[in-house]
């Protein structure tokens, strides 16, 4: 007796407790019916999207009479697609901190100043450098936000400057896209 005793006892207390528990995760008494509410929500943060035509950009050589008057040698970059949902600023700069990767046997070193950018052709160019600078921005949510990007190299007028020897010249161009 005492163990059926004890038995339901713990089935009374056991029940309480499942009470207990299903109050706290809501509950629903009625009389042939019985409403309840559940509220889904979800936080979108800014979220943004770039797409880009090319991962790399082919610039144009200079020939003899390029380095002989000095040229600023004009090409096209990639273009972007640029998809956010709220006010977005696309960014560029160089990861190399002075001169440009060199390849090659003749000890090349060219400044990194000597690759200008700019978001029309023919249009005003500026230095890259090390540092973010704003290349282009939205004031608000886009589809479709479009950039182009054309890039200016320049050669001195010198076939003996450094920044003109034999060799393979490179330089990484970071683009970055948010939604400050």
């Amino acid at each position: 007796m005492t163990s059926t005793r004890f038995l339901l006892a713990a089935m009374v207390l056991g029940t309480a407790l499942g009470t207990n528990q299903a109050n706290a995760q809501g509950s629903c008494i009625g009389l042939g019916s019985c409403n309840t509410t559940n509220t889904a929500s979800v936080t979108v943060g800014a979220l943004v999207k770039l797409g880009f035509s090319s991962t790399s950009t082919t610039l144009t050589a200079p020939d003899a009479d390029d380095l002989d008057v000095g040229a600023l040698i004009e090409n096209a970059g990639p273009t972007f697609t640029v998809k956010a949902n709220r006010s977005w600023t696309l960014k560029i700069k160089t990861t190399e901190p002075t001169n440009w990767q060199y390849s090659g046997t003749s000890s090349g070193v060219k400044p990194i100043g000597h690759l200008a950018w700019a978001t029309s052709s023919g249009g005003t160019f500026t230095p890259i450098t090390a540092s973010d600078a704003t290349f282009a921005s939205g004031a608000g949510a886009t589809n479709s936000g479009a950039a182009s990007s054309f890039f200016q190299t320049t050669w001195v007028a010198d076939f003996a400057d450094p920044s003109n020897r034999e060799g393979v010249y490179s330089l990484p161009i970071v683009f970055t896209l948010s939604a400050p």
